[in-house]
């Protein structure tokens, strides 16, 4: 069974950095896609950024030039390093994973996220 534990969450304020981690264990096939989403009270669950094990990202609009994400496939984690910081980005930073082999999404249980102003 495939488990996903995120950390790096905690609260920040405005303008300030977190870097979030999650680390995919009892894999023996390739994890294709790692991704983060969010989700904040009365949302839906958005995707802030996802990478391939090529390393191809994608990025929510919103997060652009704020955010980057990046993997380390040996290790089967994934990070995603967070500036500048708003307010609107607190949320539950959920880590995602994708195996192809397989044809099944994992999830993490989340790690909370709070920028106060």
């Amino acid at each position: 069974q495939v488990q996903l534990v995120e950390s790096g969450g905690g609260l920040v304020q405005a303008g300030g950095s977190l870097r979030l981690s999650c680390v995919a264990s009892g894999s023996i096939f390739t994890i294709n896609t790692m991704a983060w989403y969010r989700q904040a009270p009365g949302n839906e669950r958005e995707l802030v950024a996802s990478i391939t094990s090529g390393g191809a990202s994608d990025y929510a609009d919103s997060v652009k030039g704020r955010f980057t994400i990046s993997r380390d496939n040996a290790k089967n984690t994934v990070y995603l390093q967070m500036n500048s910081l708003k307010p609107e980005d607190t949320a539950v930073y959920l880590c995602y994973a994708y195996i192809l082999r397989l044809r099944r999404n994992y999830w993490g249980q989340g790690t909370q996220v709070t920028v106060s102003s």
